[in-house]
């Protein structure tokens, strides 16, 4: 009455040939064969014909006599011919004396969280296409204590670090001397954890020891539950920006030093004539 009553999980028994024993209301449901059409038959007719040329219906059987239990997740056939994902879960039966005498056979259709997988696989994949076409940026994950855990081409473009040499190294390797000496890089981690994010301007390092003038931000990764696990770091080379405003200023100065000796010689001009 129990098994009967179940609808979501195709539970059914098996022969230690691999032949349908019996099939509940549940199986019908999830697989499309009523009772007289599939007790008898072998249940690699679930399979997919690239998985019966593998046979992974005789090593499942093999692993669930010899292990007790077998359990996977694949693609499996209707009898329509339509596929679902499905769980899959054999177990070994064993009478008084531990002689085989079958097994049973639980399946769960679990199509609709294995296409959220997917396509949760999918935007990951996408995204880190996208990270990796970069390279006018420096984008790359941090741990919680401030190692590098991934590392893009822009972040190799800017920093010269390949990967194989910067992950799991401390990020403090990009600051200069005097901003470790103030705790710069301590301090940064420490506002993004309790703001959210850290956002700055200022001379980094490059592998080859030379200097460029960087845009800085790093934001607080968080887990489901709130608690922050990591930090995403983004870096732009601004040195060309920076060169710019520092000549404007400078040119800035001069023209206002010039106007003022200018003044001053008019100025001393009139005193001369009066």
């Amino acid at each position: 009455m129990l098994v009967n009553a179940i609808v979501d999980y195709a539970v059914f028994m098996l022969g230690t040939d691999g032949v349908v024993r019996s099939w509940n209301p549940g199986a019908e449901r999830l697989k499309g064969y009523s009772a007289s059409e599939i007790i008898g038959k072998p249940f690699s007719v679930f399979y997919t014909a690239e998985d019966r040329e593998k046979g992974l219906p005789q090593k499942a059987l093999a692993a669930a006599r010899e292990t007790g239990r077998f359990n996977s997740e694949g693609w499996r056939v209707r009898k329509d011919g339509t596929c679902f994902w499905a769980l899959v879960v054999l177990d070994a039966i064993r009478d008084e004396e531990g002689e085989l005498i079958g097994f049973a056979k639980v399946t769960r259709d679990i199509t609709e969280r294995q296409q959220a997988l997917q396509k949760l696989l999918d935007g990951e994949r996408r995204y880190r296409r996208l990270i990796e076409a970069v390279v006018d940026y420096a984008i790359f994950q941090l741990d919680l204590a401030g190692n590098v855990a991934t590392w893009n081409p822009g972040a190799e473009r800017i920093k010269g670090y390949t990967p194989s040499e910067i992950i799991g190294r401390h990020f403090s390797l990009f600051y200069t001397p005097e901003d470790i000496e103030l705790e710069v890089p301590k301090r940064a981690l420490a506002e993004a954890t309790e703001h959210g994010r850290f956002e700055v301007e200022g001379w980094r390092m490059r592998k080859d020891g030379t200097r460029f003038w960087a845009s800085v931000i790093i934001d607080r990764i968080l887990d489901e539950a709130g608690e922050v696990v990591g930090f995403a770091k983004v870096t732009r080379d601004l040195t060309e920006r920076k060169k710019a405003q520092d000549e404007l200023k400078h040119v800035q100065e001069q023209l206002i030093a010039s106007q003022k000796l200018e003044a001053a010689a008019a100025l001393r001009t009139t005193s001369t004539i009066y």
